[in-house]
């Protein structure tokens, strides 16, 4: 009787640590990897193309109708690639498709009546990078805090876990 309770508390405990490494594996699911191969040709040829999760529908609009003064640059595109992204972008909003897990957080944390143009203003984000330095910011390996894929090594396939995160000249962070 003993060697049974054992022997299913062994399997019982293998079982946690298998689903434990696929949670992991599976993880991006609720992070759109961005497949429109015009809104990666055109936005990530000066940056990474960000998961349009992050944003709202009114973000995205803003953005697109002020493309003329993007973040300093003109950003300006013919009119069927403008209206092939910013369709992307729409309907792949936060606020477009049922949002969960860290998605719903980012979402849930935009206020009505706030329509951030910048991921790094959304309040879920300055509060998860709000113990990271200056200093490590500014770094030349980084830049800016817009800069994803400086320090989330896996940002490109929408993995932001914190196992995840390599800060150049710091090494791995763990909050």
């Amino acid at each position: 009787m003993k060697k049974t309770i054992l022997l299913a508390v062994i399997l019982l405990a293998s079982s946690f640590s298998i689903l434990s490494a696929s949670d992991y594996k599976n993880y991006k699911r609720n992070i759109n990897v961005e497949t429109n191969q015009t809104y990666v040709n055109e936005c990530a040829s000066c940056h990474m193309a960000f998961q349009a999760q992050f944003l709202p529908k009114r973000s995205w609009n803003k953005m697109m109708d002020t493309l003329e003064n993007h973040f300093g640059v003109d950003a300006t595109l013919e009119k069927v690639d403008e209206d092939k992204i910013r369709k992307y972008l729409v309907d792949n909003s936060s606020d477009s498709k049922f949002a969960y897990g860290e998605m719903a957080e980012f979402a849930n944390s935009i206020s009505r009546s706030s329509t951030p143009l910048a991921i790094s203003e959304v309040p879920k984000f300055k509060r998860e990078h709000r113990k990271i330095s200056k200093r490590l910011i500014s770094q030349k390996e980084v830049k800016s805090i817009s800069n994803c894929l400086a320090c989330h090594t896996d940002a490109k396939e929408g993995l932001y876990r914190e196992r995840n995160i390599l800060i150049p000249n710091y090494g791995r962070w763990d909050d």
